[in-house]
């Protein structure tokens, strides 16, 4: 489908999604595809950086993203943890993904040497999208989030690593952090479709961790985010009310309490 739709000049509305209301509400809007990003390491469980996102816990929220919209492009995240234990560990994780969360893609952070592990899971079956560009799990702060290719000879060894990446069997690329030029430049040298994450109007689709999008969340969004709404302020404004009406007494209020069957047993019916 993703394939299709860069062939015809229609973008591709990509966000992250760690849960199954997430999911839902993602499906119903017309997303096109949905990333159970290892930036739920830092989003959902609060770590400075995404090398501690559990595989485990990306399978079971993977699950429930996958109920919620079971009819988007899915892709899983390899994570950290996965990706550095060799060839076969990564296999394993990109097959948990496929057979138990129910992804359609697996999305590599892929470096310079890694065309072996995109080979090894294009060959085992799974379409495999290389991650070009910044590359977060390379990040140990937020201060260590820069832009990429942004010069002649760095964005020539960006179109060299797509190429590399896609001669070892990569059905997708993403990139993130670059200048539009750079995008451009990868765009022009592939023929799969190309995400970008903060790379310019050049990619065929986009992708965006979807609190980023909402205003939702503790961590300021990078300067490519749109912010659509600002859940922060509704959400801090709905917790404050739930307090001050439990402290003032104001609730639980008589719509909110069960009321008992009239009869015999009804402490009303008693003389």
């Amino acid at each position: 489908m993703l394939r299709q739709m860069a062939a015809t000049g229609r973008k591709i509305a990509m966000l992250t999604a760690y849960d199954y209301p997430t999911a839902a509400a993602a499906e119903a809007a017309g997303v096109h595809a949905l990333l159970i990003g290892d930036s739920m390491g830092t989003v959902l469980l609060g770590h400075p950086n995404t090398r501690g996102t559990p595989l485990a816990l990306m399978i079971t929220l993977g699950e429930a993203v996958r109920r919620g919209a079971p009819h988007v492009f899915l892709i899983g995240d390899m994570p950290y943890e996965a990706a550095t234990q060799g060839p076969d560990a990564a296999l394993a994780a990109a097959r948990r993904f496929r057979d138990e969360a129910g992804c359609d893609a697996i999305k590599v952070e892929a470096g310079p040497t890694d065309e072996g592990l995109i080979a090894r899971l294009a060959q085992a079956g799974i379409p495999t999208i290389a991650h070009l560009g910044l590359r977060p799990q390379q990040v140990l702060s937020r201060s260590g989030y820069r832009a990429q290719a942004r010069d002649a000879q760095a964005i020539g060894a960006l179109v060299a690593d797509a190429r590399r990446m896609l001669a070892a069997g990569a059905a997708m690329l993403l990139l993130e952090a670059v200048p539009n030029e750079a995008s451009q430049a990868v765009v022009s040298a592939v023929d799969v479709p190309v995400i970008g994450c903060g790379a310019g109007p050049a990619c065929h689709g986009h992708v965006l961790v979807t609190q980023d999008m909402l205003g939702w969340g503790t961590a300021q969004p990078p300067r490519f985010v749109p912010v659509h709404a600002h859940l922060n302020d509704v959400i801090l404004s709905a917790m404050r009310r739930y307090v001050e009406d439990v402290v003032s007494g104001r609730y639980p209020g008589p719509q909110h309490a069960y009321p008992l069957r009239p009869g015999p047993s009804s402490p009303a019916a008693c003389p």
